[in-house]
């Protein structure tokens, strides 16, 4: 049996066909219509997964199942949109998969939908740098700051549906001069509001008041020409950031962490200071904890959330789809 993962973010919504050890054998990659409404958004997600399907069964292939990864808070369980940010509009109360097996022609049962950083986490937990782990925490640090803890191949979601908002918890390094910095959810002094890509912007912008500065890979690019307070910056935003793993870690006891996201991947300047704030924040018992950056980059939520699909079609029947 072969599946259909989908990783629907809030720019781009990308899908490929999955092989059952993990091996995405071709994808596609469509815009995410996130100022059109949710209905916009499923008409066009079931038209990238109609084409996979097509494509795999001119290949041979039958893909039976589809696994989608989404932005936002989803309750697994019902394929619900429970919550969203506005970097998409409209799409709390989208309901997900039903939406999409009926464009589809599939049974309800078919289509499965997790928080797109769950469907991460499980991707590098089968195949990429924690494959074979009994137990993982993955934080990614981006444009948001999300993380998802996997215990024996199953993403902890929360009895909320809210499991792994990692970016939002008190940490000491979200303050400007006594004052807690304002958070994307609303409320102040998060992790999210210190040491996301956004945050290391408005943090440059606010020590300088150069506003002209475009985005946080300006930033980066300043602090290698010398500048001493882009490169105070960065290494204030890494610090917040192992500081949190390093606490999550220990609360969780993970056989190994993982650091994903823009900026784990821009290299020693961000990384070095994180780790060090990581291990610094480390109980003795955990001092020896392997953390690494993720290993599947743009394909980890695909393969993650095709995952999550093979897991629940295993406690299925057998089904054929309808129409395509």
């Amino acid at each position: 049996m072969y599946a259909i993962g989908v990783d629907l973010g809030g720019t781009k919504t990308a899908a490929g066909v999955v092989s059952p050890d993990g091996q995405v054998l071709f994808s596609e990659t469509i815009p995410t219509l996130n100022r059109d409404g949710g209905e916009a958004i499923l008409d066009a997600t079931a038209g990238l997964v109609a084409v996979l399907i097509r494509r795999a069964a001119d290949a041979g292939i039958s893909a039976r199942c589809v696994g989608v990864g989404s932005a936002g808070v989803i309750d697994a369980g019902r394929g619900v949109v429970v919550s969203a940010t506005d970097a998409i509009t409209g799409w709390a109360g989208t309901a997900l998969t039903a939406g999409l097996a009926a464009r589809l022609g599939l049974p309800a049962s078919s289509v499965l939908a997790v928080n797109d950083v769950h469907a991460h986490a499980l991707g590098e937990a089968w195949t990429g740098a924690a494959a074979g782990a009994s137990s993982s925490l993955l934080v990614a640090f981006g444009t948001g700051v999300g993380g998802s803890y996997v215990l024996n191949g199953k993403p902890a979601l929360g009895y909320r549906h809210a499991g792994g908002h990692v970016g939002h918890f008190a940490s000491p390094y979200a303050y400007d001069g006594g004052a807690p910095l304002p958070c994307v959810c609303g409320r102040s002094g998060h992790v999210e509001a210190i040491a996301s890509g956004p945050a290391i912007l408005e943090s440059y912008v606010r020590r300088t008041g150069q506003s002209s500065t475009p985005d946080a890979r300006a930033v980066f690019a300043l602090a290698e020409a010398d500048d001493a307070t882009a490169a105070e910056t960065i290494r204030m935003a890494a610090a917040a950031a192992g500081q949190a793993v390093g606490g999550l870690a220990n609360i969780l006891d993970p056989e190994v962490v993982l650091v994903s996201g823009g900026l784990a991947d821009a290299g020693d300047r961000w990384w070095t200071p994180m780790e060090a704030a990581l291990r610094a924040e480390l109980l003795p018992a955990l001092s020896g904890l392997p953390v690494r950056a993720a290993a599947l980059g743009n394909a980890a939520a695909i393969t993650g959330a095709a995952r999550f699909a093979f897991e629940s079609a295993v406690h299925q029947p057998a089904q054929t789809s309808q129409r395509v």
